[in-house]
């Protein structure tokens, strides 16, 4: 007879605990290895950037916080490292140029959620908290979800629900669909544009009503090739307005207690995806009652294609219209053809809010933009 002692559960579920953790101490420490942090954000929000490429004959940092490249140095190790200058508070994407090629940071878990580049982010906080940072307060809930669109496959959407939404469940909330810029993702409105963080940080305030925000993936693919543009392009625009009226709609509607009115509903969008909020929500007034673009992408031979139902009957457009605000930066390169686009408003005596902000194309005016409207919504 073949008799084999076999351990109790406790003891084998420890053992393999006790191994785990071996591989996870090896894979932190490897023998031998440089050990390298970075980023490495100093009390005088100077922020010291590490990289170990012991091959490489040319290392650079670019970061949004910087008007140029910055020259890195190797020590004896191979790590690259460089320390910036004092930096404003803010989140700021960046990467590493190595010998010309643009990587993200290995050592930094945050990374930017993107089609088209590789980027990390960095958040310096400085003494007072921000909109944006992480606060002691209550916190509402990110899910991520998939609905079916016929043509377009399994699409994925991130859902923010405010707090109290899980225990209150006769409550009813207004809704926010929130657009990502070209080449972004539905995850970068809440991992770089921190949209739950300031929702949280506002409602604990009293700045900003409790609400839903819907956050969709923007490019109608594979229908639409992701080497097509931007968002805004008009065969996008098509095929992404049959998906989110016909199956996100449905789906948020079905799925979560939103109010059902246009004035409980509002569309807001950055750059491709601000072009997308336009066409969407200015062309369809019955189910929009609130339409912000953010630094929104256009072309001028397209405004009146593209602004069709609301330049049609622009006393109509204003009445139906609770807030209609665009914002862009100053040195922003959208920033004349949006210029042109507000004049265009002014003659048609079509009602806005405009905000010119400092900065360019970033999503630090992003957050800026977002947590100004906020505090406007369904107010």
């Amino acid at each position: 007879m073949d008799v084999r002692y076999h351990p109790p559960y406790a003891s084998r579920l420890l053992f393999v605990w006790y191994l785990f953790c071996l591989y996870t101490i090896a894979l932190a420490q490897p023998p031998g290895g440089p050990v390298v942090v970075s980023p490495q954000v100093n009390a005088d929000n100077t922020v010291t950037f590490r990289y170990l490429a012991p091959a490489a004959k040319d290392v650079k940092l670019n970061a949004q916080f910087e008007k140029a490249p910055v020259p890195m140095t190797k020590d004896a190790q191979g790590i690259w490292s460089v320390t910036t200058s004092p930096v404003k508070p803010d989140m700021y994407p960046y990467s590493f140029s190595v010998d010309g090629i643009s990587v993200a940071d290995p050592k930094n878990s945050a990374i930017f959620p993107n089609e088209g580049f590789q980027s990390s982010v960095v958040e310096i906080t400085g003494p007072t908290p921000l909109v944006h940072t992480l606060q002691n307060v209550p916190h509402g809930t990110l899910s991520y979800r998939f609905y079916t669109s016929p043509e377009l496959g399994q699409r994925p959407v991130v859902i923010y629900t405010p707090p109290g939404y899980e225990t209150d469940t006769k409550a009813t909330y207004p809704v926010l669909y929130l657009l990502h810029g070209t080449t972004d993702l539905e995850e970068t409105w809440t991992k770089v544009g921190r949209a739950n963080i300031i929702l949280d940080n506002l409602i604990a305030q009293g700045k900003a009503r409790p609400m839903v925000i819907v956050m969709p993936y923007g490019r109608a693919y594979p229908t639409i090739s992701k080497s097509s543009g931007s968002l805004r392009n008009w065969d996008n625009l098509q095929e992404f307005k049959k998906d989110f009226m016909g199956n996100l709609f449905p789906f948020v509607e079905k799925n979560y207690r939103v109010k059902k009115d246009k004035d409980s509903r509002a569309i807001a969008g950055f750059s491709g995806g601000g072009g997308e909020t336009l066409y969407l929500g200015l062309n369809n007034p019955e189910l929009f009652g609130w339409v912000c673009g953010f630094a929104p992408g256009m072309l001028k031979d397209e405004f009146e294609r593209n602004n069709a139902t609301a330049f049609a009957n622009p006393a109509q457009t204003n009445q139906r219209l609770k807030l209609f605000w665009i914002g862009v930066g100053k040195e922003d390169g959208l920033y004349p053809v949006v210029n042109d686009y507000l004049k265009v408003l002014d003659e048609k005596k079509i009602r806005h809010e405009t905000l010119f902000s400092e900065g360019g194309h970033t999503w630090m005016n992003c957050k800026l933009y977002l947590s100004t409207i906020a505090q406007k919504l369904f107010m």
